[in-house]
């Protein structure tokens, strides 16, 4: 078994920017999804605008 942890940690030295690129993707989808729904959330209709 530590022979398996160790070729793991030697082939995730050199992954490029993976973990950055999914944590910006998350965000930018968490993001928009408030945004959207913060924008539509206006055009809800009540019927209490009389």
């Amino acid at each position: 078994m530590p022979h398996t942890v160790a070729l793991l940690a030697a082939a995730s030295d050199d992954q490029g920017p993976g973990n950055t690129i999914r944590i910006v993707l998350l965000a930018s989808l968490i993001g928009s999804a408030l945004l959207a729904w913060f924008l539509l959330r206006g055009y809800r209709n009540d019927d209490n605008n009389d």
